[in-house]
């Protein structure tokens, strides 16, 4: 990768990062420490959310969430087609079935009406998610789960730092599961966080991330001999998220407002300077803050994409294409799945490209992909 190669995303990474996570390093608790407890309140309040749970990704976050709501065999959650295979992998991992929906063509997230539609008697929650930092119809879809007495669950990896109706995405859902993956709005190397309002998801979150397991006496299902007793209560997994991360998670956190104000600046830059060539491009939202984790645009047809890809990416661009719709997977389809029914993501799929949008952007970055996404474009 040559040394001016524009990568589609990437962290930013600062002085008073390296020197939180330096002294983490140097504690003598790195892992289950209180610099994790401070990350979560920091988060929670972010959030306005009542309680925050720190994991070790956002895979893991997704996995907790859907274990947290209880979902199980002969369960249905219904989501977009439109997302990372990890949103669907997490309901998978529970034995629950994933149900996909098509999407709006203009925000790319869940179509409300065909989510109402998709809802059956074995239905048990609906994922809504943020696609590219764009907040899902949370309005619509509480709406449709308060019918139906569904839970509300979200995938809101795109979306640290958003706003709903004037909501913090975080708050909205009955859980949310948020990434700090090096590509998202704030990082922590790796990790992810579950926020709900419910003490007792939040209690079994916290439960789940550490084997199932609990010293805290009023969980205790047995009297306590001492104070090393514990219980592993059921089948969790290890998701613990280290004080390291946490301390990077918490440096960034007092950066994120600063990180999204960039992406919004350099999104309104873009649709400005290709407001007048022929490509499709992202909407803005008017019933929330948009975070801009990812810019698509989408171009005339799948002949046009792969060219135009390909030449971009030959030029030092890191474009990508986000993402392959999850039925696609070979993954998927042996399980039965199939775009059928999905023409909108279908479309979509064959035409999106994502364009390289970070806080580290200058505005000649910007304007070197503009001008060689022009001359792809002849305009």
């Amino acid at each position: 990768m040559s040394e001016d190669f524009l990568p589609y995303s990437r962290q930013w990474i600062e002085d008073e990062d390296v020197e939180a996570v330096v002294e983490a390093l140097r504690s003598a608790i790195i892992s289950q420490g209180l610099r994790l407890e401070e990350f979560e309140k920091a988060f929670a309040s972010k959030t306005d959310a009542a309680f925050a749970i720190g994991v070790s990704s956002g895979t893991a976050a997704l996995h907790t969430m859907c274990s947290v709501a209880n979902l199980g065999p002969g369960d249905e959650v219904i989501l977009p087609a439109l997302t990372f295979a990890s949103s669907a992998n997490a309901i998978l991992y529970t034995g629950a079935t994933p149900v996909f929906v098509d999407i709006d063509p203009a925000t790319l997230c869940m179509d409300a009406n065909l989510t109402q539609a998709a809802v059956t008697t074995r239905t048990k929650a609906i994922v809504a998610v943020d696609f590219a930092g764009h907040p899902a119809p949370y309005h619509e879809l509480r709406e449709i789960a308060d019918r139906a007495g569904l839970l509300l669950l979200a995938d809101s990896a795109h979306s640290a730092g958003g706003l709903y109706n004037d909501r913090p995405v975080g708050s909205i859902a009955d859980l949310t599961a948020f990434s700090f993956n090096p590509v998202k709005n704030m990082t922590s190397a790796e990790g992810g966080m579950v926020t709900t309002n419910n003490p007792d998801f939040a209690k079994r979150a916290r439960m789940f991330r550490t084997h199932g397991m609990t010293r805290e006496p009023e969980l205790l299902e047995s009297d306590s001999p001492g104070s090393w007793y514990f219980e592993q209560q059921f089948l969790g997994f290890n998701y613990k998220l280290s004080e390291l991360h946490a301390a990077l998670g918490m440096a960034q956190l007092t950066r994120l407002d600063r990180f999204n104000r960039r992406r919004s600046e350099l999104a309104a830059a873009y649709i400005d300077r290709l407001s007048d060539v022929s490509l499709e491009l992202p909407s803005f939202t008017e019933n929330g803050l948009h975070t801009w984790h990812l810019f698509v645009v989408r171009v005339k047809n799948a002949m046009d994409r792969a060219r135009i890809f390909g030449a971009l990416r030959e030029s030092g661009f890191g474009v990508q294409v986000h993402y392959i719709p999850v039925p696609m997977h070979p993954h998927f389809r042996r399980l039965g799945y199939s775009m059928h029914g999905l023409p909108v993501t279908a479309d979509y799929y064959e035409r999106a490209i994502s364009l390289p949008l970070h806080p580290r952007m200058t505005a000649e970055d910007l304007g070197r992909v503009v001008t060689a996404l022009r001359d792809q474009l002849g305009a």
